[in-house]
């Protein structure tokens, strides 16, 4: 059996685990999206006894895999009911994230950048024994975001949490073909922190990940009934390309959507896929073993050739919502809510279920 089929099988094995672990710590989970980040923390033994978000077709995506423990909605409208978790094990979520992030405007008076303070009142509220806020990597490392670092550090330090650390880690470290970075703060309670060195213990956790090529050979040419959710999205190719050194950046095609090397990880899967923003493969050098063309244009375009202004080879095409899911390595029969569109927006704002896994096992150990 190939890496790759172990690494699959690993990944859809949550489909026949059951998720209530007997004694196992128990957990609240605040923007909860799609329910990535809630795979990887139940996989790694947290029982989830509340969840909320506001996205309706998030919320009914999640209650098909997770339960009726969702509520949909404003967070600040369940505050009381939260009431009734006090001293619960974890907190956990990822704020949206669109006010820090460096593909958006990046503006601190955003109503967005708030929510990671609403966050901390919840943390406040029920005064968990451990948290984990997920957001973009922009929040963790920019200068520009220091001033929130810090408050965010101040806040939990005044809650009591003498562990709270804020570290940035990349998704292909934990067995996810993607090149995702994020940061994760957190926070424990009454622990010495002597005994604790974050970083050494998530390397005990680290693994390889497949490449892209390998995971769309495993589910076969797109329109077949394994990966039959196909984006019909055109691909034409940009009359004023911009170009970098590498031909899988730079933007060689028309809309946002770049193409991903086969023989390597994708770069981080937008919400705004769909359309012509969803990335792009070649099926021909995946399954016929073809030369890329990709490469061979990028290299005809860096070497002075003239822009070609019309529709890109038909063996060029975007990735489907089963490889965008494989991607973020949610288990392969992951049941989803609402129309395709909304599908992969809801993939693409998920925490990839494997890094939260990883997250999970180490907070749970430091717990313990």
């Amino acid at each position: 059996m190939s890496q790759t089929q172990l690494i699959l099988n690993r990944v859809s094995k949550i489909e026949e685990e059951d998720f209530a672990i007997k004694d196992a710590p128990t957990a609240i989970s605040l923007f909860s999206g799609a329910g990535g980040m809630d795979v990887g923390f139940s996989r790694g033994g947290f029982k989830v006894l509340w969840a909320n978000d506001i996205d309706k077709d998030s919320c009914e995506t999640y209650a098909l895999n997770h339960g009726e423990v969702i509520k949909c909605g404003d967070l600040r409208s369940y505050f009381d009911e939260l009431e009734s978790f006090k001293g619960v094990d974890l907190v956990f979520g990822g704020p949206p994230c669109q006010g820090f992030s460096v593909a958006g405007k990046m503006d601190p008076n955003d109503e967005r950048s708030k929510l990671v303070f609403s966050f901390m009142d919840v943390v406040e509220k029920i005064k968990p024994r451990a948290f984990v806020m997920e957001n973009v990597k922009a929040l963790g490392a920019l200068e520009k975001w220091s001033e929130v670092r810090s408050e965010l550090l101040r806040k939990a330090h005044k809650l009591g949490y003498s562990f709270a650390q804020i570290i940035i880690l990349n998704a292909t470290e934990f067995g996810v073909p993607q090149k995702r970075e994020r940061m994760f703060f957190i926070g424990i309670r009454d622990i010495d922190t002597s005994k604790f060195n974050l970083s050494s213990l998530l390397e005990k956790y680290k693994r390889s990940a497949p490449k892209v090529g390998e995971i769309i050979k495993e589910l076969g040419i797109a329109g077949n009934p394994r990966n039959k959710r196909i984006c019909r999205a055109k691909i034409t190719l940009a009359s004023n390309p911009i170009l970098r050194q590498s031909p899988y950046a730079g933007m060689m095609f028309n809309g946002a959507g770049r193409p991903i090397d086969p023989d390597g990880y994708s770069n981080t899967l937008p919400a705004s896929m769909g359309g012509n923003r969803t990335p792009i493969v070649d099926e021909a050098q995946i399954f016929n073993d073809k030369a890329s063309w990709i490469e061979s244009y990028h290299s005809h375009l860096m070497t002075n050739g003239t822009a070609k202004y019309k529709e890109a080879p038909s063996f060029l095409r975007r990735i489907t919502v089963d490889e965008a899911l494989r991607i973020q390595t949610f288990p392969k029969n992951y049941k989803f809510s609402g129309k395709q569109n909304s599908i992969y927006k809801q993939i693409g704002n998920a925490v990839p279920c494997e890094m939260a896994h990883a997250v999970a096992l180490v907070v749970r150990e430091m717990l313990s």
